[in-house]
């Protein structure tokens, strides 16, 4: 399973443009590649099938596939600096382990070769107790403390090196003493000297230790937070390290530090500033988190920009991943007359060995468009990236109702975690994640049984192909980096199945290609329904704190709601004050997985205004069938609430109805737990099929279900879903406006 793997450098090209790709193969074989246009990657019992079509042959061939490599865990590096070779020096800092018993050494602090074994170590040993190690070339010598820190504790920490008598004094004390009273520990004792003309070319690496080789460049990581690193030219006393709890500007030391870096400065880059000497910088790497409180956040302002020293911290973690820096195999210029849509370069070795790097091919900048885009999620893809939470969560099979069935991608993913986290999933210490990469292979775009990620959205294709529709495919990328001008010149776009992760960038492109006469089709469930934001120079990260509420895996702590990247609030859009019913008229209310439903149609339906969308359909029931849990209705469903958003002239068309009792109400929905507020007995366990119009011409059609898109192909694309899509996407297509209606008075 998974003897080649690979990624691309980029999800969304241009024609004219190169795309790399860069590949591992478990084992040394070689391997040929040929460029496929995706229809449909579903293979579940009654879904499409595989059906691709090959573009170009042989767009590579003969190639030598090796392993390559990927490194885990967070680091901050500063370049190489002098420290005193005679007198006295000392380290303060402030730490708070978050995992401090981890099977093995966390390395808080170090200038270290590892090789000569030069240089020293601040750490945690494998019991959680704090050590200091020094070597002078071919051995180490280390001083321990005997009292382990607590988990999820501040602590003052000082490091003194009498260098002219070769001894060293290591103390921690507890920062909140009414919480770790028996925490207190103090240890001395003579070590090897370190040479201070090797220390003088080792760069300083915080959270982790160098290694000295190509791969891997860094090991013994370490979970927990960090503040305020100092290194003075004496030996700090109680007063020095009581200091650390001052704003770093206001702080009164008795002497100059040698080196102080304030993680408070520049939150929002990955860049970390030297007080202590002008023009000094260093980088984090491999995504500490940032905006986090620190050791002077006492909760009297929750924002970080507000009071930056609060947020003086990284947080470091031993299994997060930016770039898994795969070499490039080989690259593609794309054709300049390529037609927009899904692709992928189908790798085949030699034994008929097979993989799949997806990507999408967008229409040319300032070309033509079509009169249709598809929005490919490339948000949510990122969100779900390599999901562990259903591998990992105990009771997890209990929430579906049913046996949980693991696909082979799952099983590969648990085996294989130095392919990184998704934000489903929570770290080694039990944080939530707050970043997610796509610098790597990223599983939600491979071609599998998911309903919510690129697999189920080629439901949409295949039918878009199957029907005779025209259309460009654009993504999220696109529509964050361009706003308002990547949707200019369609007359529809239609979303996928799962549009759930929305910059408020994109958001405000919507609301303005809306304001303008814009037609959306919303084809999907729980969609625009958390705030996410991307690097302002990375555009291949993405950022979310879970923020209050909203359906979720795990809760951002307090103090630490508010982007790094951006500074925005983080969490679900309604609680942010601007719900999806505002964009689309519905938003999400229930999710459950073990079977989908269906739609009966309302009175409404009969409106004239709507004659459109129900021209040729006479059933009153709506979907009664799929691929995807046997219904139209289901997984994650939206509904209309006019106090929220919703437009007063919008039409109810359909609603869902028999739910299990395995769906459960979001905790948005409910203010308090009672036996009735999951299933059929709940007040708001429906989706609603809606219809409204906008003003310049514009209208808004939703099927509020992620599972709509798996009925599209039921009866070889003969069904009431699959002809209402048609009906309204083509009359969505059309430029003829449609009217405002008079007001409801709603």
């Amino acid at each position: 399973m998974y003897e080649i793997l690979g990624y691309p450098s980029t999800w969304t090209v241009a024609p004219g443009e190169t795309i790399e790709f860069k590949v591992s193969c478990a084992q040394a074989l070689r391997y040929d590649a040929d460029l496929v246009r995706i229809r449909s990657g579903d293979v579940s019992p009654g879904a499409p099938g595989l059906k691709e079509t090959v573009v170009l042959p042989g767009i590579a061939t003969g190639i030598a596939g090796r392993p390559q490599g990927t490194e885990t865990g967070s680091r901050a590096v500063a370049p190489a600096f002098s420290e005193p070779a005679a007198g006295s020096k000392s380290w303060i800092l402030a730490v708070m382990p978050t995992l401090p018993c981890n099977g093995g050494d966390q390395v808080i602090l170090s200038r270290w070769d590892e090789a000569a074994r030069i240089g020293y170590l601040l750490g945690l040993d494998r019991e959680g107790c704090l050590f200091w190690e020094q070597g002078s070339g071919g051995k180490s010598e280390r001083l321990t403390l005997g009292l382990p820190m607590t988990a999820r504790q501040w602590y003052l920490v000082a490091v003194n090196m009498d260098l002219d008598a070769g001894t060293v004094a290591l103390r921690q004390i507890p920062a909140n003493p009414l919480l770790a009273v028996d925490s207190h520990a103090q240890a001395s004792g003579r070590l090897a000297s370190v040479d201070p003309v090797a220390l003088a070319g080792l760069a300083l690496t915080m959270g982790a230790a160098a290694t000295g080789k190509p791969f891997p460049q860094y090991a013994r990581h370490y979970n927990g937070r960090l503040d305020s690193p100092t290194l003075l030219p004496y030996g700090a006393a109680d007063a020095d390290l009581a200091q650390l709890r001052v704003e770093p500007q206001a702080r009164r030391l008795a002497a100059p530090p040698l080196v102080a870096w304030d993680f408070s400065r520049r939150i929002d880059t990955d860049v970390i500033i030297d007080t202590a000497r002008p023009w000094s910088e260093g980088r984090i790497e491999n995504l500490p988190a940032r905006g986090v409180p620190g050791l002077r956040w006492d909760s009297s302002v929750m924002f970080w920009r507000e009071r930056p020293d609060h947020f003086a911290a990284l947080h470091f973690h031993d299994d997060t991943l930016e770039d898994a820096r795969w070499e490039t195999d080989f690259s593609l210029t794309v054709p300049e007359d390529l037609p927009s849509g899904l692709y992928a370069a189908r790798l085949t070795g030699a034994r008929g060995e097979q993989e799949r790097i997806t990507f999408i091919v967008r229409p040319k900048p300032g070309g033509p468009r079509k009169r249709i885009a598809f929005l490919a999620s490339t948000a949510t893809y990122m969100a779900y990236s390599n999901s562990h939470y259903r591998l990992d969560e105990e009771g997890m099979e209990m929430k579906s109702g049913n046996f949980m069935v693991l696909y082979p991608w799952e099983t590969y993913l648990g085996e294989h975690r130095e392919l990184g986290l998704s934000m489903y999933d929570t770290h080694s210490d039990g944080y939530g994640v707050y970043y997610a990469s796509r610098l790597r292979p990223v599983f939600s775009m491979h071609l599998q049984c998911r309903t919510w990620s690129l697999n189920g959205d080629t439901h949409f294709l295949d039918w878009l192909d199957e029907k005779g529709y025209d259309y460009d495919v654009i993504t999220d990328d696109m529509l964050h980096a361009e706003g308002l001008q990547a949707l200019e010149g369609y007359k529809v776009v239609m979303t996928g199945a799962h549009p759930e992760y929305w910059t408020t960038r994109m958001w405000q492109a919507m609301v303005a290609y809306q304001g303008l006469g814009g037609r959306l089709m919303y084809m999907g469930g729980n969609g625009f329904y958390w705030r996410c934001a991307y690097h302002p120079e990375k555009p291949w990260l993405m950022e979310l704190r879970r923020t209050e509420t909203g359906a979720r895996y795990s809760e951002t702590p307090a103090g630490e709601s508010y982007h790094s990247y951006t500074g925005e609030y983080g969490g679900t859009w309604r609680r942010i004050g601007i719900a999806p019913q505002t964009l689309t008229g519905i938003g999400t209310t229930a999710t459950g997985f073990d079977a989908s439903s269906y739609y009966r149609r309302r009175p409404e339906s009969h409106d004239p205004r709507v004659a459109f969308m129900f021209a040729g359909v006479e059933d009153e029931i709506i979907g009664d069938f799929g691929s995807s849990g046997g219904g139209a209705a289901g997984d994650e469903i939206d509904r209309v609430d006019f106090r929220l958003g919703t437009p007063p002239h919008t039409l109810i068309v359909a609603r869902s109805e028999k739910h299990t009792r395995y769906y459960n109400v979001v905790p948005e929905e409910t203010t308090y737990h009672h036996p009735t507020i999951n299933g059929e007995e709940a007040k708001h366990c429906y989706a609603d099929l809606v219809f409204y119009e906008c003003l310049n011409g514009g209208a808004v059609f939703s099927t509020g279900s992620i599972t709509w898109g798996a009925s599209l192909a039921w009866n070889g694309y003969d069904n009431n879903v699959s002809r209402i899509t048609a009906n309204v996407l083509s009359r969505f297509a059309d430029a003829t406006p449609f009217v405002f209606p008079q007001a409801s008075g709603r």
